[in-house]
């Protein structure tokens, strides 16, 4: 197929919308529902950034997308008790592909609620059970089993987007889009992302084991299809923060920072004991998860709103047991950059998420501050020298 109608484009008074191909057949094929316009910029961006994960690291990998950025990102890297319990995976023995679904998932639950999900490899039956019960508006994979499209046929009352990607499919080398009537032509960034980007250490420390090296590739494959400015948090195998869009390079150090912070606070004693009713469902109790670990709890317990989710009222989890507990768990994240960092405010902020191996653009005019203040931490940074803007 050459052409393919849309439902409406960004919005629904934009009509009539539909993606083509100049050249050649469509690379894509829907096997259920019907896409719109951000579903399909969803997917071809989340599927670039698998395919690429799944290239870099051999293992097959996993995207949750929202509004044309990464909610999260992973690839299959077994996951411990604890993170089975935050995942709702407790005692599943899990598939490859389905790990790396269930982490990318899992980075920020609150911000994949209503995402798009790109899979590296063959979506199995256990994936899509598991999918089938998140809210989610759709997927592309490079294959399905047929148990696998059975049940994603039957979610949304058999209206969810399920689409099959040509994984032999290559893009032009030139790509082309139009903005207010004006063509806009660039070279695709087809800049491959691989450990010859982290060869050059400028700190101290140059010590950056097998793990992190992962990591930082996962960061910065993770970066090259998030709307810039924006960083990257990863530990263990997937993105536990990502702060996307940002005018200021240090806010999106904070945004992603934050969410860090709360992947490593939903490990807590005090999250994992929380006394749920056993009927609340899962979105809900990511919001209460939220609140509870946010500011707004103590505002909370002085209505009976909690009595919605609780049996029983949960103790305040002040904010020096969160900071205890954040001092003992986050240790040896990594952080990407998609540009150079201007200050060294930037390390500062990474610093008490617990960020131990960085990679970033460098070329700053400050590149001696920012070396400086990673060096006071016993950090280890690369200097990657490739911009990876997205826009």
């Amino acid at each position: 197929m050459k052409e393919l109608e849309l439902k409406y484009g960004c919005n629904p008074n934009q009509k009539p919308a539909k993606v083509y191909m100049e050249e050649g057949e469509l690379p894509f094929t829907v096997l259920n529902g019907r896409p719109g316009y951000i579903n399909l910029l969803d997917a071809m961006n989340s599927w670039q950034l698998v395919r690429e994960l799944k290239k870099a690291t051999g293992l097959p990998a996993a995207a949750s997308f929202k509004h044309v950025s990464p909610a999260g990102a992973a690839v299959a890297v077994p996951l411990s008790n604890v993170l089975q319990k935050v995942y709702f995976v407790e005692g599943v023995e899990l598939s490859p592909v389905a790990t790396a679904y269930i982490r990318a998932r899992g980075a920020d639950r609150m911000s994949s609620y209503g995402d798009f999900v790109a899979l590296s490899d063959e979506c199995d039956a256990q994936t899509a059970s598991f999918l089938k019960r998140e809210v989610s508006d759709g997927i592309i994979a490079p294959s399905y089993s047929a148990e696998a499209l059975e049940i994603l046929k039957t979610k949304r009352k058999g209206s969810y987007l399920v689409i099959q990607m040509d994984p032999a499919y290559e893009p032009p080398a030139v790509e082309t889009k139009q903005v207010f009537g004006v063509t806009f032509s660039q070279k695709r960034n087809d800049v491959a992302i691989t450990e010859d980007c982290l060869k050059d250490i400028a700190t101290k420390a140059k010590d950056l084991p097998s793990a992190a090296k992962r990591d930082l590739l996962i960061a910065l494959i993770t970066l090259k299809y998030t709307q810039s400015n924006s960083v990257c948090y990863t530990y263990d195998g997937q993105a536990i923060g990502i702060g996307a869009g940002q005018q200021s390079r240090v806010h999106c150090t904070r945004l992603a920072g934050g969410k860090a912070d709360r992947w490593f606070l939903r490990q807590s004693p005090q999250v994992l004991n929380l006394p749920f009713k056993e009927e609340v469902r899962r979105p809900d109790r990511d919001n209460a998860i939220d609140v509870y670990i946010g500011d707004e709890w103590e505002d909370l317990l002085e209505t009976d709103d909690w009595k919605r989710v609780f049996k029983e009222k949960p103790p305040v989890f002040t904010a020096e047991e969160k900071k205890a507990w954040l001092a003992k768990a986050a240790h040896g994240v990594c952080l990407g950059s998609d540009a150079f960092f201007p200050f060294g405010d930037n390390i500062e902020r990474a610093h008490k998420s617990g960020v131990q191996y960085v990679a970033q653009t460098g070329g700053s005019i400050r590149d001696d501050n920012v070396i400086e203040t990673a060096d006071k931490y016993g950090m280890t940074m690369a200097m990657t020298h490739i911009r990876l803007f997205h826009h």
